[in-house]
């Protein structure tokens, strides 16, 4: 049964064209608080652009809304939409390689600092106990995401794996109220895959987040999410639970063609 809560995510005809391309074509959708939300589709479907446009790096077309916590930000800078809680994690890393691990999350959670660049001079003994507090919170984090021991290592020297990590650390010092992930299991073992799913779901109840994610391993979207909306060419095909999803003949379509049987079907998106 369906909760009627308040969305804390909306949208309403999003759409964004380059030149001839179409690349989303009126997309609604509503994501309710405290949930996690699968945004899914074969290569090309959208999915990033969709991204991009909630965050602010892609203005939409005219006709287009999209609200956060009941604040229009259609139109607004990436810079302020972030202010507003709306974090993201990248597909391609945008880490600080020569920054250590730490670092990088203390960059995350600057835009909640409270004191200006002279406060140390005034208040001194105030800002070194604000810096002492944030700082063994975000050695909390560092340890919560398993890279406490590598603190003081430079980004760049971390694996991929670890890189990725770090990533959704620093995301989550931004202290956000959703959190977008755009294929936070992209490169991950096996093993590792298993991890981010239970990764997701602490997240969730930990952080008090509200979470959506992009991710082309099914399995991790299937396994977390409350709701799953699917794009093709642009255009939102399916949505609901992910047993709706999965069975849904337009979405099996999309994935893997008519052909198929059942039985491959329900396996590839079970894999």
């Amino acid at each position: 049964m369906r909760r009627n809560l308040v969305a804390l995510l909306v949208t309403r005809n999003l759409s964004k064209s380059f030149g001839g391309l179409q690349a989303i074509d009126k997309v609604s959708l509503e994501v309710e608080p405290n949930t996690v939300h699968g945004l899914i589709g074969p290569n090309g479907s959208g999915k990033s652009t969709f991204f991009n446009l909630l965050t602010g790096v892609y203005q939409p077309d005219d006709g287009s809304h999209i609200s956060f916590n009941g604040v229009d930000i259609t139109s607004r800078p990436a810079h302020a939409i972030a202010e507003l809680g709306l974090a993201r994690t990248f597909q391609l890393l945008r880490l600080y390689g020569e920054l250590s691990a730490l670092d990088n999350i203390m960059v995350g959670y600057h835009p909640h600092t409270k004191y200006g660049p002279l406060a140390p001079l005034f208040k001194g003994a105030e800002v070194r106990r604000q810096d002492k507090a944030v700082r063994e919170e975000m050695e909390e984090l560092l340890e919560f995401i398993g890279l406490a021991d590598h603190a003081e290592i430079p980004a760049a020297e971390l694996s991929g794996g670890q890189r990725r990590l770090l990533a959704l650390g620093r995301a989550i010092a931004m202290r956000p109220k959703m959190l977008l992930l755009d294929e936070p299991g992209a490169g991950l073992s096996p093993v590792n895959v298993d991890s981010l799913m239970s990764t997701i779901m602490t997240l969730k109840k930990r952080y008090n987040l509200t979470i959506i994610v992009v991710e082309h391993i099914l399995k991790v979207v299937m396994s977390t999410c409350d709701t799953i909306s699917v794009l093709d060419h642009g255009q939102k095909i399916s949505e609901g639970t992910p047993e709706f999803v999965k069975s849904d003949p337009a979405v099996v379509e999309a994935y893997l063609g008519r052909e198929m049987a059942d039985e491959d079907i329900r396996a590839a998106m079970d894999a």
